[in-house]
């Protein structure tokens, strides 16, 4: 797996192009991407090459959180949200009732949720368990862990993010996270406040990571202590993974289909390996395909009907 983008992450959330948060009618040159600050270095990277293959598109791509993302997409002020987690029930009911159209969820990549601790750690893995206690306030020093007889110091995400939701959910099994816990409103700042805290731990997309050590994680006590490395993470062995989504409100036509279908090409994959994430395995990319390649049929289809008229 590429790990240049590791070298990104001190760039964080300066990667993204500044936008005037107005999204532009599906059709139109210009396309806005929004949410996720997991996916704003993999967002930026998929506009960089595509633009650079698209002379005259402008795909302008801001971070936010998964939340701030799919309410802007509710809110008609971007084209796409970026989400490090699904819509819930309740947003998608939004976005019909707000935009007049259905929520569309695509697939885009694949995400190892890793652990980070100071380099100069020396624990190494933990199971979930010993996650969800550190988490929960349960366990509060290294040395119940194995470690040193030093304080356990939290950071985590805010509120809005989808991986502060994906954690909570899959990690802390829905217990809430202990209040002395240091919300940080990004992965990349998650990762300094780690790389300079000898006492730290926290978590984030794998594509980040300088300055700090990812751990191997158990299932439960019993379980062998997995790698979040690219085969492991979709053959299902590691523990903490997850889809990444775009979503949009309808389906996507016009340059927006053309932007879509681009990323999760071939080629576009390829950007989500270089950046450090995993691509879709082969089923799953085929399906968001196929979806996407029944909106350009149907599209063409409508347009024929119009122009018979």
């Amino acid at each position: 797996m590429n790990r240049n983008a590791l070298k990104m992450a001190a760039c964080g959330l300066g990667l993204a192009l500044v936008t005037t948060g107005i999204a532009v009618a599906q059709g139109g040159r210009n396309i806005t991407v929004k949410g996720s600050d997991t996916m704003v270095i993999l967002g930026q990277k998929w506009a960089e090459v595509f633009m650079s293959k698209n002379a005259g598109m402008a795909v302008q791509v801001t971070g936010g959180g998964s939340g701030v993302g799919i309410a802007a997409l509710i809110n008609g002020t971007t084209d796409v949200a970026e989400a490090s987690r699904p819509m819930r029930d309740a947003e998608k009911q939004q976005v019909k009732d707000r935009r007049g159209k259905e929520a569309v969820e695509l697939a885009v990549a694949v995400d190892g949720l890793a652990v980070y601790v100071h380099e100069a750690n020396p624990i190494t893995e933990l199971s979930l368990p010993q996650l969800k206690a550190i988490y929960t306030g349960a366990v509060k020093n290294w040395k119940d862990v194995g470690g040193k007889d030093e304080k356990i110091i939290l950071y985590s995400r805010e509120n809005s993010s989808g991986t502060y939701a994906y954690f909570k959910e899959h990690v802390l099994e829905n217990g809430d996270y202990y209040p002395t816990a240091q919300t940080l409103p990004g992965t990349a700042a998650v990762i300094n406040a780690v790389s300079k805290d000898t006492r730290g731990i926290g978590y984030g997309g794998i594509a980040y990571g300088k300055g700090v050590r990812h751990l191997r994680v158990k299932k439960d006590p019993n379980s062998p202590a997995i790698e979040p490395s690219m085969e492991n993470v979709l053959a299902g062995k590691y523990p903490i993974s997850r889809y990444l989504y775009w979503y949009t409100a309808g389906m996507p036509s016009g340059d927006m289909l053309k932007l879509c279908q681009w990323v999760v090409s071939e080629e576009g994959q390829k950007v989500v390996e270089n950046v450090g994430y995993y691509r879709l395995n082969p089923n799953d990319r085929m399906a968001t395909a196929a979806k996407l390649d029944g909106a350009g049929k149907d599209s063409k289809a409508k347009g024929k009907a119009a122009r018979s008229q």
